[in-house]
């Protein structure tokens, strides 16, 4: 379509009756994301509330359709890589985001740890120095004054202001850690993600939205009992990044909620129930 037809459609997004918007709206959302910085533009150079607010409506549709089948791509391929999921999370917020933009930053971060790292430590050394890096020279750490925000579930929000919730910190964590060639992963844990560090000699677990504090499978087991729920080998051992961007949806829902964003959080469930088997939206 050219751009003189697209203006003519934009122009009609003032008509009154709504059945014409409405067949415009389809007509626009037919096309495509490809149509998405046409209307960016028109947005800008409009000066009528109106038609802004409609443009925006068509401009979220198509991202979120954008994203929607991204992630579907992810779900169904065979690598389901946490950073790309994570990524496609985050693009709900900020559809302009590049992956090469977090990858570079995931970088940076590992290259100031490589440079204090020996492979030879003792694997809770090896851990202790990843803390220091992450947590005092870094000053990474857990966003408690503003836990709910949606922004702690957003990767690039967390790597800019390096304040986060549990997932977030973990993913951060984990994905240095493994480019320092270290067998860290995450955990499931109710209530609370976690890391461990397993390999054939030694298990243990890591809490970084508490600095990277170490602790054992019995904390674990008297964490579960103070819940008073029944021990499930989930909850100590490693989960897949299916998982992780699952449960990091589910934070993004129940944010939105706490917020009254209930819209958001309506769609944002609809993203969850696609990539869960069955439907099975999980606990």
């Amino acid at each position: 379509m050219q751009e003189k037809e697209l203006k003519a459609l934009v122009s009609l997004l003032d008509d009154d009756d709504l059945q014409v918007v409405s067949h415009v709206e389809g007509k626009i959302l037919s096309i495509g994301k490809d149509v998405i910085p046409f209307l960016e533009h028109e947005w800008e150079s409009n000066l009528n509330p109106k038609v802004q607010n409609r443009i925006e409506e068509l401009i979220h549709t198509l991202q979120y359709d954008l994203l929607r089948e991204r992630l579907k791509d992810w779900y169904n391929g065979k690598e389901q890589d946490l950073l790309t999921g994570m990524w496609i999370l985050a693009t709900y917020q900020y559809p302009d985001l590049e992956l090469e933009k977090l990858k570079q930053d995931l970088e940076q971060i590992y290259y100031e740890t490589w440079l204090e790292f020996r492979p030879d430590l003792y694997p809770f050394d090896q851990v202790k120095v990843i803390n220091s890096v992450l947590f005092s020279k870094l000053k990474f750490g857990a966003n408690t004054k503003n836990f709910h925000s949606p922004g702690n579930s957003m990767i690039n929000v967390v790597l800019e202001s390096r304040k986060g919730n549990p997932i977030t910190l973990c993913v951060i964590y984990m994905l240095v850690a493994q480019k320092l060639k270290l067998p860290v992963h995450g955990v499931n844990l109710p209530n609370l993600f976690i890391l461990t560090y397993k390999d054939d000699n030694h298990q243990f677990y890591i809490n970084a939205f508490n600095r990277g504090l170490i602790f054992s499978k019995q904390d674990i087991e008297n964490y579960i009992h103070e819940l008073h729920l029944v021990p499930q080998s989930s909850f100590f051992e490693a989960c897949s990044s299916l998982e992780i961007v699952r449960r990091a949806l589910r934070n993004l829902v129940m944010s939105f909620e706490k917020i009254g964003e209930h819209a958001k959080a309506d769609e944002v469930k609809v993203l969850l129930v696609e990539i869960s088997d069955g439907g099975d939206l999980g606990v």
